[in-house]
Protein backbone atom coordinates (compact mmCIF):
# COMPACT_ATOMS: atom_id res chain seq x y z
CA UNK A 1 0.00 0.00 0.00
CA UNK A 2 2.95 2.57 0.53
CA UNK A 3 4.56 1.65 -2.82
CA UNK A 4 1.08 2.67 -4.17
CA UNK A 5 1.05 6.15 -2.39
CA UNK A 6 4.60 6.75 -3.28
CA UNK A 7 3.93 6.13 -7.12
CA UNK A 8 0.08 8.36 -6.84
CA UNK A 9 2.38 10.96 -5.18
CA UNK A 10 4.45 11.28 -7.98
CA UNK A 11 2.33 11.35 -10.65
CA UNK A 12 -0.09 14.00 -8.71
CA UNK A 13 3.37 16.00 -8.36
CA UNK A 14 4.24 15.65 -12.35
CA UNK A 15 0.68 17.47 -12.72
CA UNK A 16 0.74 20.33 -10.08
CA UNK A 17 3.47 22.29 -7.93
CA UNK A 18 1.09 24.37 -6.06
CA UNK A 19 -1.34 21.76 -4.20
CA UNK A 20 -0.72 19.65 -1.42
CA UNK A 21 -1.56 15.91 -1.65
CA UNK A 22 -3.75 15.17 1.88
CA UNK A 23 -4.54 11.11 2.56
CA UNK A 24 -7.29 10.61 4.39
CA UNK A 25 -6.55 6.88 5.06
CA UNK A 26 -9.85 6.66 7.12
CA UNK A 27 -11.78 7.26 4.18
CA UNK A 28 -10.06 4.71 2.24
CA UNK A 29 -11.88 0.52 1.69
CA UNK A 30 -9.86 -2.79 1.97
CA UNK A 31 -11.16 -6.24 1.25
CA UNK A 32 -9.04 -8.88 3.31
CA UNK A 33 -9.92 -12.01 4.11
CA UNK A 34 -9.71 -13.12 7.63
CA UNK A 35 -8.90 -16.72 7.67
CA UNK A 36 -10.94 -18.03 10.84
CA UNK A 37 -11.05 -21.68 12.00
CA UNK A 38 -14.78 -22.25 11.62
CA UNK A 39 -14.52 -20.42 8.52
CA UNK A 40 -13.02 -17.54 6.47
CA UNK A 41 -14.56 -14.57 6.34
CA UNK A 42 -14.37 -11.49 4.00
CA UNK A 43 -13.79 -8.27 6.48
CA UNK A 44 -14.73 -4.91 4.69
CA UNK A 45 -12.46 -2.43 6.44
CA UNK A 46 -10.77 1.02 6.49
CA UNK A 47 -6.97 1.46 5.22
CA UNK A 48 -5.43 1.83 9.02
CA UNK A 49 -7.64 -1.24 10.15
CA UNK A 50 -6.41 -3.05 6.89
CA UNK A 51 -3.17 -2.41 8.16
CA UNK A 52 -3.01 -3.34 11.89
CA UNK A 53 -4.78 -6.61 10.87
CA UNK A 54 -2.01 -7.21 8.52
CA UNK A 55 0.39 -7.15 11.37
CA UNK A 56 -0.77 -10.24 12.65
CA UNK A 57 0.23 -12.11 9.60
CA UNK A 58 4.24 -12.03 11.00
CA UNK A 59 3.21 -11.84 14.93
CA UNK A 60 0.50 -13.90 16.87
CA UNK A 61 1.09 -11.16 19.83
CA UNK A 62 1.29 -7.67 19.78
CA UNK A 63 1.42 -4.63 22.38
CA UNK A 64 -0.61 -1.62 21.79
CA UNK A 65 2.83 0.14 21.83
CA UNK A 66 4.28 -2.30 19.03
CA UNK A 67 1.04 -1.66 17.03
CA UNK A 68 1.30 1.94 16.87
CA UNK A 69 5.01 1.99 16.31
CA UNK A 70 4.55 0.18 13.68
CA UNK A 71 1.29 2.12 12.06
CA UNK A 72 2.89 5.48 12.62
CA UNK A 73 -0.63 6.53 13.65
CA UNK A 74 -1.38 8.86 16.78
CA UNK A 75 -2.84 7.82 20.27
CA UNK A 76 -6.49 9.15 19.32
CA UNK A 77 -6.46 6.97 15.91
CA UNK A 78 -4.64 3.69 17.57
CA UNK A 79 -7.38 4.23 20.12
CA UNK A 80 -10.27 4.08 17.44
CA UNK A 81 -9.39 1.47 15.49
CA UNK A 82 -7.94 -1.23 18.33
CA UNK A 83 -11.69 0.04 19.56
CA UNK A 84 -13.67 -1.52 16.45
CA UNK A 85 -11.44 -4.58 16.19
CA UNK A 86 -11.15 -6.23 19.50
CA UNK A 87 -14.18 -4.14 22.08
CA UNK A 88 -17.15 -3.16 19.51
CA UNK A 89 -19.46 -5.32 17.65
CA UNK A 90 -17.07 -7.69 15.89
CA UNK A 91 -14.10 -9.44 18.08
CA UNK A 92 -11.49 -10.05 15.66
CA UNK A 93 -8.64 -9.36 17.92
CA UNK A 94 -8.73 -10.66 21.55
CA UNK A 95 -7.46 -8.17 24.08
CA UNK A 96 -5.71 -8.41 27.66
CA UNK A 97 -7.19 -7.49 30.00
CA UNK A 98 -10.55 -7.97 28.12
CA UNK A 99 -12.22 -4.79 29.07
CA UNK A 100 -13.96 -2.22 26.81
CA UNK A 101 -11.99 0.82 26.86
CA UNK A 102 -8.47 0.94 25.31
CA UNK A 103 -5.11 1.59 27.35
CA UNK A 104 -1.43 1.51 26.29
CA UNK A 105 -0.83 -1.43 28.63
CA UNK A 106 -2.98 -3.59 26.56
CA UNK A 107 -2.28 -6.94 24.23
CA UNK A 108 -3.50 -8.24 21.34
CA UNK A 109 -3.95 -11.32 19.74
CA UNK A 110 -5.73 -12.75 16.12
CA UNK A 111 -8.91 -14.16 17.31
CA UNK A 112 -8.80 -17.36 15.14
CA UNK A 113 -11.95 -18.58 16.78
CA UNK A 114 -14.37 -15.61 15.70
CA UNK A 115 -17.08 -17.04 14.06
CA UNK A 116 -19.58 -14.69 12.04
CA UNK A 117 -23.47 -14.94 11.03
CA UNK A 118 -22.42 -13.23 7.07
CA UNK A 119 -19.15 -14.08 4.96
CA UNK A 120 -18.75 -10.22 4.18
CA UNK A 121 -19.20 -8.13 7.53
CA UNK A 122 -17.99 -4.35 7.32
CA UNK A 123 -16.27 -3.71 10.44
CA UNK A 124 -17.51 0.34 10.94
CA UNK A 125 -14.63 2.94 12.87
CA UNK A 126 -16.05 4.88 15.35
CA UNK A 127 -17.36 8.37 13.94
CA UNK A 128 -14.50 10.97 14.27
CA UNK A 129 -15.18 14.88 12.48
CA UNK A 130 -12.49 14.47 10.23
CA UNK A 131 -13.06 17.08 8.06
CA UNK A 132 -12.77 19.43 11.02
CA UNK A 133 -9.26 17.56 11.46
CA UNK A 134 -8.52 18.27 7.93
CA UNK A 135 -9.24 21.97 7.70
CA UNK A 136 -6.90 22.06 11.07
CA UNK A 137 -4.19 20.60 9.08
CA UNK A 138 -4.69 22.91 6.28
CA UNK A 139 -4.89 26.13 8.31
CA UNK A 140 -1.65 25.57 10.20
CA UNK A 141 0.21 24.64 7.05
CA UNK A 142 -1.17 28.01 5.49
CA UNK A 143 -0.09 29.97 9.00
CA UNK A 144 3.66 28.50 7.78
CA UNK A 145 3.22 29.57 4.33
CA UNK A 146 2.01 32.79 4.98
CA UNK A 147 5.04 33.33 7.96
CA UNK A 148 7.74 32.23 5.76
CA UNK A 149 6.22 34.30 2.75
CA UNK A 150 6.26 37.41 5.03
CA UNK A 151 9.84 36.94 6.25
CA UNK A 152 10.78 36.66 2.89
CA UNK A 153 9.52 40.07 1.91
CA UNK A 154 10.67 41.71 4.62
CA UNK A 155 14.34 40.21 4.24
CA UNK A 156 14.42 41.49 0.88
CA UNK A 157 12.81 44.96 1.79
CA UNK A 158 13.88 45.40 5.37
CA UNK A 159 11.66 48.42 5.67
CA UNK A 160 8.29 48.23 4.29
CA UNK A 161 4.75 49.80 4.64
CA UNK A 162 2.29 47.40 6.34
CA UNK A 163 -0.61 47.55 3.78
CA UNK A 164 2.32 46.95 1.06
CA UNK A 165 3.21 44.17 2.79
CA UNK A 166 -0.16 42.89 3.07
CA UNK A 167 -0.48 43.53 -1.04
CA UNK A 168 2.70 41.66 -2.01
CA UNK A 169 2.52 38.54 0.50
CA UNK A 170 -1.30 37.68 -1.27
CA UNK A 171 0.40 38.09 -4.75
CA UNK A 172 3.36 36.05 -3.43
CA UNK A 173 0.80 33.32 -2.10
CA UNK A 174 -1.28 33.04 -5.15
CA UNK A 175 -0.45 30.84 -6.82
CA UNK A 176 -0.57 28.14 -3.72
CA UNK A 177 -4.23 29.41 -2.45
CA UNK A 178 -6.09 32.68 -1.92
CA UNK A 179 -4.88 34.00 1.49
CA UNK A 180 -7.34 35.75 3.82
CA UNK A 181 -6.35 39.18 4.70
CA UNK A 182 -7.35 38.82 8.20
CA UNK A 183 -5.30 35.68 8.41
CA UNK A 184 -2.18 37.65 7.18
CA UNK A 185 -2.09 40.71 9.52
CA UNK A 186 -2.87 38.33 12.31
CA UNK A 187 0.65 36.85 11.27
CA UNK A 188 2.40 39.81 10.76
CA UNK A 189 1.04 40.48 14.67
CA UNK A 190 2.68 36.94 15.56
CA UNK A 191 6.01 38.17 14.12
CA UNK A 192 5.95 41.51 15.87
CA UNK A 193 5.27 40.13 19.12
CA UNK A 194 8.36 37.14 18.53
CA UNK A 195 10.88 40.07 17.50
CA UNK A 196 10.88 39.39 14.02
CA UNK A 197 9.36 42.39 12.92
CA UNK A 198 9.07 45.64 14.86
CA UNK A 199 6.69 48.92 13.66
CA UNK A 200 7.96 52.40 13.45
CA UNK A 201 8.50 54.77 16.31
CA UNK A 202 7.10 57.47 14.13
CA UNK A 203 5.04 55.99 12.04
CA UNK A 204 3.45 52.54 13.19
CA UNK A 205 1.83 51.75 9.85
CA UNK A 206 6.05 51.25 8.93
CA UNK A 207 7.27 47.84 9.51
CA UNK A 208 10.94 46.96 9.28
CA UNK A 209 12.68 43.27 9.74
CA UNK A 210 14.84 42.63 12.44
CA UNK A 211 17.85 40.38 11.34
Amino acid sequence: MVKCVKVFREFYQTKTKHRKLTWIYSLGTCNIIGNFEPRSTELIVTTSQASALLLFNSSDRLSYSEIMTQLNLTDDDVVRLLHSLSSAKYQILNKEPNTKSIAPTDHFEFNSKFTGKMQRIRIPLPPMDEKKKVIGDVDRDRRYAIDASIVRIMKSRKVLDHQQLVMECVKQLGPMFKPDLKAIKKRIEDLISRDYLERGKDNPNLLRYLA
